[in-house]
């Protein structure tokens, strides 16, 4: 006879939290943060700013609701991000052009020396946690990680 709460002890037993994919990513993740806030320490930036700069740069020109997509933040969260990123003159809102309906945001010249001045630093430093892996392994762990986020992924 097989007994349920026995199963759920062995099931429990099984677990190893090093081993867990979840926990691997979450510590990979970490990993990468702390390497972006370092580069960033002097420069009054936090990482959600720096990733809201680089949406900005890849897009041009970007409406809030995108970034907050793109970055995978709240509109909340964007939008506290963005009023703190004016407060730097690192970018600036405006009405679209096409439909007045729409805020866009750009870099303004202070944030483009921002992006030149920090990029060459953050790009160091997740080089170095990326050449652990040979060039087809970054390229099969990119490939099973969109996976593994599904629909959600930004392409």
């Amino acid at each position: 006879m097989h007994d349920p709460e026995m199963q759920k002890t062995d099931d429990i037993q099984d677990f190893n939290l090093h081993s867990s994919l979840g926990f691997c990513i979450t510590k990979t993740a970490r990993l990468f943060e702390r390497c972006i806030e370092d580069s960033l320490r002097s420069s009054g930036l936090t990482r959600i700013n720096w990733c809201i700069l680089i949406a900005i740069q890849e897009r041009g020109q970007i409406n809030p609701s995108d970034i907050a997509h793109t970055v995978g933040i709240d509109r909340t969260a964007t939008s506290r991000a963005l009023r703190q990123l004016e407060e730097m003159n690192a970018v600036e809102r405006s009405i679209s052009q096409e439909d007045r309906r729409v805020t866009v945001v750009t870099l303004t010249k202070a944030g483009h020396e921002l992006m030149a001045t920090y990029s060459p630093a953050c790009r160091e430093y997740i080089e170095l946690i990326e050449n652990r892996l040979s060039d087809e392994e970054r390229v099969q762990v990119r490939l099973l990680l969109r996976k593994l986020v599904g629909k959600t992924a930004v392409q």
